[in-house]
């Protein structure tokens, strides 16, 4: 898959059909806008794309929220590329384009730079300065200049709507299962191994520390986990996600004790899936006590990962 971040898209690559969206997440509902226009895009013999945006516009027009995350732009590209789609052009989400009018928008963006001859979207996307722009708008404009616009119905099940909303509140919810669900596949906080305190290695059980950046925040506490190495090797292992409240001073990290493998992560990144919520962070009476329950964590998570399957992208 071609990854394209500024400029015209190259000829071969125009007149496509373009998935348009932020797609945080990459959940049900995306995926059946991405879908879309994959399937339109072959029936029609035309490239099929996806047009996204980075940063996410919340965190332009809101710098004060919370890290909201639940993909990184590479993330997304990534899970695009595995979905079978030719290209993704990753739109600059400035204020410069904040202030554009969904004519503009969709006359220098979609015609001039993609030169999309269709795009497709969910019911809910809206574009231009104040979000004036919405899909009736798009379709009306883009007919102006040759593009055909097609909507995607919201997905739902028993739960409601699928959102990126709603995995965001399974997560903080200490529900990992019900995100999956969402999401197809388990959340994934991907990241560079850092250097850490160490004091894992001191009582037996190391671990790769990540920070958590702009990932949303997961419910703090230990986590059965599987992690994805930079080869592709898939471990499974114990993860704890907070503040550490036996260390001072606290800081918000993310560790994780690989199972049966050793070697030097430093630098390396990876890739770690969050399957089952074990407990919550909790204060213990001493180093002693840490170790005894890092290894009841331990056989607890491997316990869970033995009865849960390896979900794995597509190739």
């Amino acid at each position: 898959m071609e990854r394209i971040f500024a400029g015209r898209v190259p000829d071969l690559l125009r007149s496509g059909v373009v998935a348009l969206g932020n797609f945080d997440g990459f959940h049900r509902g995306h995926q059946a806008v991405v879908g879309r226009a994959l399937i339109r895009a072959r029936a029609e013999g035309r490239p099929a794309l996806v047009a996204t945006f980075g940063p996410h516009p919340a965190a332009l027009f809101r710098p004060d929220l919370p890290p909201f995350a639940l993909t990184t732009t590479a993330q997304k590209l990534d899970l695009f590329a595995a979905f079978g789609v030719d290209a993704t052009v990753v739109i600059a989400f400035d204020h410069a384009l904040a202030g554009h009018s969904p004519e503009a928008f969709v006359a220098e963006q979609l015609a001039h730079q993609i030169g999309a001859a269709a795009v497709v979207s969910g019911a809910d996307f809206t574009f231009g300065i104040k979000r004036s722009g919405d899909t009736a708008a798009l379709a009306r404009i883009g007919a102006e200049h040759g593009i055909d616009a097609e909507v995607v119905a919201a997905v739902d099940d028993p739960g409601g709507i699928i959102s990126s909303t709603r995995i965001r509140a399974a997560l903080r919810g200490a529900d990992p299962q019900a995100a999956a669900a969402l999401l197809t596949r388990p959340f994934t906080i991907q990241g560079v191994v850092e250097h850490g305190a160490k004091l894992g290695r001191t009582l037996g059980f190391p671990t790769a520390n990540v920070a958590l950046g702009t990932y949303l925040r997961p419910a703090y506490g230990v986590y059965a986990v599987r992690v994805r190495l930079d080869d592709g090797t898939l471990i499974d292992g114990v993860a704890n996600i907070g503040i550490r409240p036996m260390i001072e001073p606290p800081l918000e990290l993310l560790e994780v004790n690989l199972f049966d493998w050793s070697g030097d992560l430093y630098g390396r990144t990876i890739g770690v899936e969050l399957h089952h919520f074990l407990r919550p962070e909790w204060k213990l009476d001493g180093l002693d006590a840490l170790t005894r329950q890092i290894g009841a964590d331990c056989a607890e998570a491997r316990a869970r990962l033995d009865a849960t399957p390896d979900v794995r992208l597509p190739d």
